[in-house]
């Protein structure tokens, strides 16, 4: 498995680039780089289990391993949800999983700098690559205007 790396220098205090990224409404709209209406239930307390979906209500099951907020959040993927049911022991999921995310917030100056290491696993490769500098030009875009 693959691990890409990405960053962005975003003009906001580490607490709003966090805030932005991981709470609604906001999550919503930088994810939609990712798929239109991605959407996640649970929560982002260390050990807490959270879901990564879709409009269709399929997406993936993750573990939030850490989480020391403005600062750090390392997500544990572990498998993927279909037609409502959670697949963590197929031949197909423990191909890759677990995988993990991990973002870094980082206090510079003039803002904070986004770090992501995200693994990547079958064929996703070359959409992540793509994909992570849209989403993140939507976030900085989101943190860097009016507050909300």
């Amino acid at each position: 498995m693959k691990t890409q790396h990405f960053d962005i220098l975003i003009h906001a205090p580490p607490e709003r680039v966090w805030r932005t990224m991981l709470f609604s409404p906001t999550y919503e709209r930088w994810t939609s780089a990712f798929c239109e209406g991605s959407r996640y239930e649970g929560g982002w307390d260390a050990g807490q289990t959270i879901r990564f979906l879709g409009p269709n209500g399929e997406g993936m099951v993750s573990v939030v391993a850490e989480h020391r907020p403005a600062e750090f959040v390392s997500i544990r993927h572990l498998g993927m949800i279909a037609q409502g049911v959670e697949d963590t022991t197929s031949e197909a999921v423990r191909a890759w999983a677990p995988c993990h995310e991990n973002y870094h917030f980082i206090a510079e100056a003039g803002g904070t700098r986004v770090r992501v290491a995200a693994d990547v696993f079958g064929t996703y490769e070359a959409y992540m690559a793509e994909t992570w500098p849209r989403a993140l030009a939507l976030l900085k875009t989101l943190c860097e205007g009016a507050p909300s």
